[in-house]
């Protein structure tokens, strides 16, 4: 793409060189701090990854509202809070509709005339290049004295203009892209969900005779297959408790021991000596231990879709567990820990969980729901079989999804360096 035909050194290490003509203005010239005002007739709203949405209004106490102020469409939200606890979701947007927000926020409005959507790519870039670097304390959080010194760079307005129109154009074009490979890879997991309840509900012999289960979700069986519950091939203990945030790590320390989060459990159907995390761990701990082959369930999640994703652990050493979270050791030596992980992975079991947690703002699940559960007690020759039918299976999936992935990836660090581009004048917009 064409460039400028010269350049300067902005003295801005986020903005870099920028074309010779381009002006640098502080941002208190730009935009001024909007004086707070309340309307608790207007809807509530936040931030969210970079744009203003709506918030439940049930939720939030009339005292709370009526102390948020007014943000409105076409003014620029700043989230200035705890910067350090989140580096990850998008903190400044331009707003597209009437709100109050929490008092915490910072509204910017604009004192002179400037294409908004020119600085909407701006202010992104600012919020993920430099914003997060600034503030003080535990918290890290900032007020407006602490960004209004910062430079931006400034073309004239028919340059603001159609830089604004060539990257919404671009960028559309790239989250439609996106949003499509995302399309494939939830395609792609379904697929295997299907394929997973297919084999461990149906065996891998269409011609053999079929019966009732007695478990409507479950539906028909092989004949020769049995129905128990989950509590008669094993025994379920608990996470560890009574931990506070000082008690983990992410690297090891004198007096940690190897730790699984829960985190790990949602994201991963199998969980290696890899995936560890690090907690500080007392002699009295040792019934909260999870050991090779070990089935691992989250008990509480934010979401009906998590709740009750179950892992088995197959590394080596002992570890810990999140008080989240519930173990559950086998001790039939006719069942395949393996296959019963499959067997609560299927897609009717996924909407089993779902059916019993209970919550609101979190989503619980009882431990009886998961003892008493009905599984699948087959010959162990068939479990193995079906083990190693769904792990290659697993493996050919597994493969699909991670090259989307990566495709997915590639197109948005490319969206991410066109704006880092464009915004700042590295490549010349006609």
């Amino acid at each position: 793409m064409k460039k400028y035909d010269s350049y300067k050194d902005s003295g801005v290490k986020w903005l870099g060189e920028i074309p010779a003509h381009w002006d640098l203005q502080k941002l208190k010239w730009i935009f001024t701090e909007k004086r707070k005002i309340t309307n608790p007739s207007l809807h509530s709203g936040s931030i969210s990854f970079g744009k203003v949405v709506y918030k439940d209004d049930e939720k939030i106490p009339a005292a709370t509202k009526n102390s948020y102020q007014v943000v409105n469409k076409g003014e620029f939200l700043l989230n200035p809070l705890n910067l350090n606890y989140d580096l990850k979701s998008l903190r400044i947007a331009l707003s597209e509709i009437d709100v109050v927000v929490s008092s915490g926020y910072i509204v910017l409005q604009n004192r002179v005339p400037i294409n908004k959507e020119y600085f909407k790519w701006l202010l992104h870039l600012y919020d993920i290049l430099y914003m997060k670097t600034l503030g003080a304390g535990v918290r890290q959080t900032i007020n407006f004295n602490d960004i209004s010194e910062s430079l931006l760079c400034c073309p004239d307005e028919l340059e603001q203009q159609a830089i604004a129109e060539f990257l919404d154009d671009k960028t559309t074009k790239i989250d439609q892209a996106i949003a499509i490979k995302e399309k494939e890879i939830n395609l792609l997991k379904e697929r295997r969900q299907i394929l997973i309840q297919k084999a461990v509900t149906k065996g891998l012999d269409p011609s053999v005779k079929m019966k009732d289960s007695g478990v409507d979700w479950i539906g028909e069986i092989p004949e020769h297959w049995e129905v128990r519950k989950l509590k008669y091939i094993g025994k379920m203990f608990s996470g560890l408790t009574n931990k506070k945030g000082d008690d983990f790590s992410k690297e090891p320390k004198q007096g940690f021991s190897p730790f699984i989060p829960f985190t790990n459990i949602f994201r991963n159907n199998k969980i290696s000596e890899h995936e560890f995390q690090f907690v500080k761990s007392n002699s009295y701990d040792v019934q909260n231990i999870v050991e090779f082959n070990d089935i691992l369930f989250l008990m509480s999640s934010e979401t009906f879709d998590d709740i009750g994703k179950n892992s088995i652990y197959l590394g080596k050493s002992r570890v810990f567990l999140n008080s989240f979270c519930k173990g559950f050791k086998i001790f039939d030596n006719n069942v395949n820990p393996l296959f019963i992980n499959f067997l609560l992975l299927s897609k009717n079991y996924r909407e089993y969980f779902a059916s019993v947690g209970r919550g609101f703002t979190r989503i619980n699940i009882k431990q009886e729901y998961v003892l008493d559960m009905p599984i699948l007690y087959i010959p162990i020759n068939e479990q193995t079989q079906i083990v190693v039918h769904l792990e290659e299976i697993e493996e050919k999936i597994a493969k699909a999804i991670l090259l989307k992935q990566q495709e997915t990836e590639k197109l948005k660090e490319y969206k991410t360096v066109l704006i880092d581009n464009v915004v700042t004048g590295k490549i010349k917009v006609s």
